[in-house]
């Protein structure tokens, strides 16, 4: 993922974490992710996704739970399979430190940081 593309609607924050405080665009062109594990969580349809994750050159080990949704087909018959992939991390373990306080109490960023995805893969078909 390109960091320079984040748009959470608001432009002055979007500029904000776009800053050295936080992605540092200028330096960091990439935010990435690579499995090294996927299991089976011991539930049915669970498991438990494990990798690399990399934000401004820092890469530490991350675990996410993963829900599979199941296998369908589209109106034009397309297979695809649904997944639903949730995890958190802390922020400053990637030095993104950026923060200011608030005049009703509290600072404006939370360190935990909730990731959550929707992914749908589609089956490719036979050329």
């Amino acid at each position: 993922m390109n960091p320079s593309s984040i748009d959470t609607g608001e432009k002055k924050r979007d500029e904000h974490l776009k800053s050295a405080g936080f992605f540092d665009i200028e330096k960091n062109k990439k935010i990435t992710f690579i499995s090294d594990s996927f299991e089976k969580s011991g539930k049915d349809n669970l498991y438990n996704l494990s990798g690399n994750l990399t934000i401004k050159g820092v890469t530490r080990k991350i675990k996410l739970d993963v829900e599979f949704g199941g296998i369908m087909k589209d109106p034009y018959g397309n297979e695809k399979a649904g997944f639903t992939i949730n995890g958190k991390i802390n922020r400053k373990d990637w030095g993104l430190t950026g923060n200011a306080a608030l005049d009703s109490g509290g600072v404006m960023v939370s360190d935990e940081v909730s990731i959550n995805c929707e992914v749908e893969l589609l089956k490719q078909k036979s050329a």
